[in-house]
């Protein structure tokens, strides 16, 4: 849906706030929660027992598989910058303020998964949305999500095993059927979460793309009572159809974020006392309560440059009082992993951006 081009002034809860304070906050914020949380995370052994598998054991492993690409994410290493803003609903699941009523600013980024920061774009390509609501400070939330039904792996060593296995074969262009089938007779949980991904085939386009936190959270309500979440963004528009060429995705997504703002539903999913919480390569059962916590919407897209979402970190442990994590072990792996590609970049020269939002037509 095209929408209405006028976009109301921005508040964070009744205080006005520009855009550029939201982007220059964002940005000088990230580095003090890269290095904070990532620290923590590296010191508790949450990558590797012993040292054996630690973060660094990651970033490596991206430039096996990727390259080397200076200056980029090691994963989803292909995005466009977005702004926009969230109208929170109210629920008693949980006392983050964002959910509140009222307006909060959020700046984002949409992108493809791998390390390859010029890949083209194919529509089988997983995609990824990060937000971060609000200002720097407690009450800021970030989020980093997919547009799949569950995620491929449930551990850190899966992850790692599998992504070794999808290097490509530099004489066919694909990964080796061999040690993708090697990959999947050790680990069952992934051939099974691959069969659910394959059942829900991506949309045409970024705009019309559901995206999922996939790990669980718990959602806290004002007496402290825990109840069990995975929230999802689900369009209210259909996408504009691609056009041909390496960054086809992303141009159709800038012409329709020309056209007017684009939206998504905030759904929080309710977990029961049965539901894994732990492990996100396992769908929770359909018929769960779902509660809408609010819309989001996004008025600009921009390319990646300094201040805006290019230097945000969506670490999903930067998490508003009213939201916890569980135990999976995912989140403190990807936080620590996340840190440690933000410091990497940052310390990194910085080459242009193979979506540039200005040449797009």
């Amino acid at each position: 849906m095209a929408g209405d081009r006028s976009t109301p002034a921005l508040t964070w809860r009744g205080t006005p706030v520009s855009r550029r304070s939201i982007l220059v906050g964002l940005g000088a914020v990230g580095a003090f929660v890269a290095v904070d949380l990532g620290s923590v995370a590296f010191a508790n052994g949450w990558v590797g027992a012993g040292g054996a598998f630690t973060r660094q054991t990651f970033i490596d492993g991206f430039r096996a598989v990727f390259g080397s690409h200076p200056g980029f994410r090691k994963n989803h290493a292909k995005g466009v910058a977005v702004t926009g803003y969230f109208d929170g609903n109210g629920t008693e699941l949980s006392s983050a303020a964002v959910f509140g009523p009222g307006r909060t600013p959020v700046t984002g980024r949409f992108s493809l998964t791998g390390g390859d920061p010029f890949v083209a774009d194919t529509p089988s390509a997983a995609r990824g949305l990060g937000l971060a609501f609000g200002l720097p400070g407690p009450g800021q939330w970030r989020t980093a999500m997919l547009n799949l039904p569950v995620f491929p792996d449930n551990s850190p060593r899966g992850f790692y095993d599998r992504l070794l296995a999808s290097k490509n074969d530099p004489t066919t262009g694909k990964p080796d059927p061999a040690a993708m089938a090697a990959f999947q007779a050790k680990h069952p949980e992934t051939a099974a979460a691959m069969a659910v991904i394959k059942k829900h085939p991506p949309t045409p386009g970024f705009a019309d793309s559901t995206f999922s936190s996939l790990n669980a959270f718990y959602a806290v309500d004002a007496a402290g009572r825990r109840t069990p979440v995975r929230w999802s963004l689900v369009p209210m528009q259909a996408a504009l159809p691609s056009k041909a060429g390496d960054d086809g995705l992303f141009d159709a997504l800038v012409r329709q974020l020309r056209t007017g703002p684009l939206s998504w539903r905030l759904h929080l999913v309710v977990g029961e006392p049965s539901d894994p919480v732990t492990d996100a390569t396992l769908p929770w059962p359909p018929g769960r309560r779902v509660v809408d916590a609010g819309t989001l919407t996004l008025t600009s897209a921009e390319t990646e440059a300094p201040g805006n979402a290019r230097d945000v970190n969506f670490d999903p442990l930067v998490l508003p009082p009213g939201i916890e994590p569980t135990d999976d072990p995912l989140l403190s792996a990807r936080s620590s992993v996340y840190a440690a590609s933000y410091r990497a970049r940052t310390g990194e020269p910085k080459s242009a951006s193979a979506v540039q939002v200005g040449e797009v037509s």
